[in-house]
């Protein structure tokens, strides 16, 4: 059911890639939507503007940001990729350094002419809905960080893209605050040489995890990678070994399941991160349990409120060509072109969905995670709802390519150079 208005007022909360590419969408029809877009920082990119400052900002916010020094993407630019905003050409270089993301974030904004409707430096306080007949409609409330003058405006939806990399996740772990070495998050690691001639422990081999392991040994005298997935085949550094999940922690050591203890000086825990919407006033009927937040339909709808949704909430995905599917989707929405399913239907769908996960060997904070084939099974059901084009079968293809060489070789497959042919074909270009 279309909002009966000529023109729907949106509030877009973020201006990282997400929130630039729901105002992207927005923009290009400007006799239906108003918008503007909110963000705290001083400028456009979230979580891709590296930020020197560890735990406060100069606002005296958490730090946002998770970028660390040498960062480069763990997925090809060819695949990172908003469909209609390639990256520009790197000297052919795939995988990019996030200086080069940022600065891709940083011309999207420009060239579809989003700066201007971006308010900078406000932070969302509250988001509640205000009932009307047969509609809901959303007030914003906000703070200016500098100056802490409070505002509130009206909307009649609100497009949430705070992300989910800026609040850390702690697995609670026997003895860890008895510890007396250096205990961080990957939320806060920035560059290596900190660790020069130490010995370390990474927690966690998720893609950080691994790429923080590998960078370490190249100054650490040992690093062990502690996880409980299965063991990695594929070479490591040669000072970089392999152990189960941490058991204990004591004052210099850690005991691993199974009982081996090891004598270190630093913990790096690379374990991720919390979903966070401090904003959502209780009305909003928003719950966020254990890596898990609902109700949502289809990971993005408030099946409540369905006129607030929620962008990157689904893990291990392609982050900007779903950004872009789930924009397309939820303006169609919006405008009536698209319905949704009764909120009993939806429920039923999202339970169906979350039982499947647990069927398949999931545990039930997996509630949101898509490895490998899931996200395309997403993908599908955002375009069999929306009425819209899946993300083409070479980004597809080049995805599953690159997860494989990355089982095989770790450490050189960010070397690997690629070419998208057309829309079902990618070439290896070295």
């Amino acid at each position: 059911m279309a909002l009966l208005k000529s023109r729907i007022k949106v509030a877009v909360i973020g201006a990282g890639a997400a929130g630039l590419c729901c105002g992207r969408h927005l923009i290009a029809e400007p006799d239906r939507f108003e918008f503007d877009i909110y963000e705290q920082q001083d400028d456009v990119g979230g979580t891709w503007r590296f930020s020197t400052y560890i735990g406060e900002d100069q606002y005296g916010l958490p730090v946002h940001s998770s970028m660390y020094k040498n960062l480069r993407t763990n997925l090809p630019k060819e695949v990172m990729a908003f469909p209609d905003f390639p990256f520009q050409d790197w000297d052919g270089r795939s995988f990019l350094h996030h200086t080069e993301v940022l600065n891709y974030l940083e011309e999207y904004a420009k060239h579809y002419g989003l700066y201007e409707r971006i308010k900078f430096r406000k932070l969302i306080e509250n988001i509640r809905p205000l009932k009307q007949e047969n509609m809901t409609e959303w007030a914003v409330s906000f703070s200016d960080v500098v100056t802490k003058e409070k505002e509130t405006y009206i909307y009649d939806a609100v497009m949430v893209c705070n992300g989910h990399y800026s609040v850390p996740y702690f697995p609670e772990i026997p003895g860890l605050n008895d510890f007396k070495g250096v205990v961080i998050h990957s939320h806060d690691y920035r560059e290596p040489q900190d660790f020069k001639d130490l010995k370390v422990v990474v927690l966690g081999a998720g893609a950080s995890g691994i790429d923080i392991a590998i960078e370490v040994s190249s100054v650490a005298k040992e690093v062990i990678l502690s996880h409980n997935t299965p063991p990695k085949t594929c070479p490591l550094p040669s000072n970089t070994s392999q152990e189960k999940g941490i058991e204990s922690v004591e004052e210099s050591s850690v005991t691993f399941i199974g009982g081996k203890k090891y004598k270190c000086d630093v913990l790096i825990i690379c374990t991720g991160y919390l979903y966070h919407y401090p904003f959502f006033d209780p009305s909003c009927n928003v719950e966020i349990g254990d890596q898990k937040v609902s109700p949502l339909y289809l990971h993005m709808f408030l099946i409540d409120y369905p006129t607030l949704a929620i962008w990157a909430v689904p893990k291990l995905i392609i982050p900007f060509p779903i950004y872009d599917q789930q924009s397309k989707v939820f303006l169609k929405f919006l405008k009536g072109l698209i319905e949704l399913p009764s909120p009993e239907v939806m429920r039923a769908e999202t339970e169906k969905d979350f039982n499947s996960r647990l069927e398949a060997g999931f545990k039930a904070r997996h509630a949101h995670v898509m490895p490998g084939d899931w996200q395309w099974e997403y993908d599908n059901a955002l375009c069999e709802l929306g009425k819209i084009d899946p993300v083409p079968p070479a980004v597809r293809n080049l995805f599953r390519h690159v997860h494989h060489l990355r089982t095989l070789d770790v450490i050189h497959y960010k070397d690997t150079n690629y070419n998208l042919v057309d829309n079902k074909t990618f070439k290896q270009v070295n």
